[in-house]
């Protein structure tokens, strides 16, 4: 299918309070890319995901899926939900149940599946979370890092095509980063489509196909992720760490062409900069 898998249109949310979280913002989303959503605390970055899930409806455009409005009955939003995954920031705000081998059925059996249906769903997204071992202990005794993945696995259950993470690293232990980053990757070649906010532009650049800058609920800049030195600067976002260790090793007689184009320098920079992660 051509065109994007999710879109916007001069989309806007006002909440309750008059507080206007976004403004006109038009994004796409390819079919099985991964983009990162870039912007300070309160950029929208939240609001944007929630519209995109059809957990808020918009104060005015739209959110397209497939190019087709959301439709948000009852039927509409439960095909959303089944297309469009949301991991949030609170991973006990997602763990509905009382073991994790439990929680992980949920959503397919909300999808009214077949038992045998549900078993496969369920061991597939236990195993590509590593999860396995775990599948029969309570949600309660899993770690912080070990919950975010059981989020994850109970998305992933559902079978999405798109899925949307909202700092999926943040309070994550260095050995937890890495688990994730690895978990990524398989979501790559499961053909996914992965958008994740964050605030790291070092994890942005290695990672992600496109990257958007939200500031006050505007979309400021949208890129390929290759353009970003030269698309950014003006944003206070400062430049990726392999973009400034590229430069300088240039100055010193070392040329090496795009920094993308260079698996160690890429393999340094994803060892490290899941340490930039934050909460928003």
């Amino acid at each position: 299918m051509s065109g994007p898998i999710l879109e916007t249109r001069a989309l806007a949310f006002h909440y309750p309070s008059g507080v206007r979280a976004l403004d006109g913002v038009d994004l796409a989303f390819e079919r099985g890319s991964r983009n990162a959503v870039l912007g300070a605390n309160g950029a929208g970055k939240s609001t944007l995901f929630m519209l995109l899930n059809g957990v808020l409806r918009p104060s005015g455009g739209q959110v397209l899926l497939e190019g087709e409005p959301l439709d948000y009955g009852r039927k509409g939003l439960r095909r959303v939900r089944s297309k469009v995954g949301i991991l949030f920031q609170d991973p006990d705000a997602q763990l509905v149940s009382a073991d994790l081998r439990e929680d992980v059925s949920f959503g397919p059996m909300n999808l009214g599946l077949d038992r045998a249906t549900v078993k496969r769903r369920v061991e597939e997204a236990l195993a590509a979370t590593h999860l396995e071992a775990l599948a029969d202990r309570p949600v309660h005794a899993l770690s912080y890092g070990q919950k975010r993945r059981a989020g994850i696995a109970g998305l992933l259950a559902m079978e999405p095509e798109v899925l949307i993470l909202d700092e999926p690293a943040a309070g994550l232990d260095h050995r937890s980063q890495q688990e994730f980053f690895e978990l990524l990757e398989t979501l790559r070649l499961k053909g996914l489509t992965v958008i994740i906010s964050t605030h790291s532009v070092d994890f942005a650049y290695a990672w992600a196909d496109r990257v958007f800058v939200l500031e006050q609920g505007r979309l400021l800049a949208a890129c390929d992720a290759p353009e970003f030195p030269e698309a950014f600067p003006g944003f206070g976002l400062g430049i990726p760490q392999v973009i400034e260790l590229q430069r300088a090793l240039e100055a010193r007689g070392l040329p090496l062409g795009p920094a993308r184009d260079h698996a160690g320098l890429l393999k340094a920079i994803q060892g490290l900069e899941f340490n930039a992660f934050s909460p928003i």
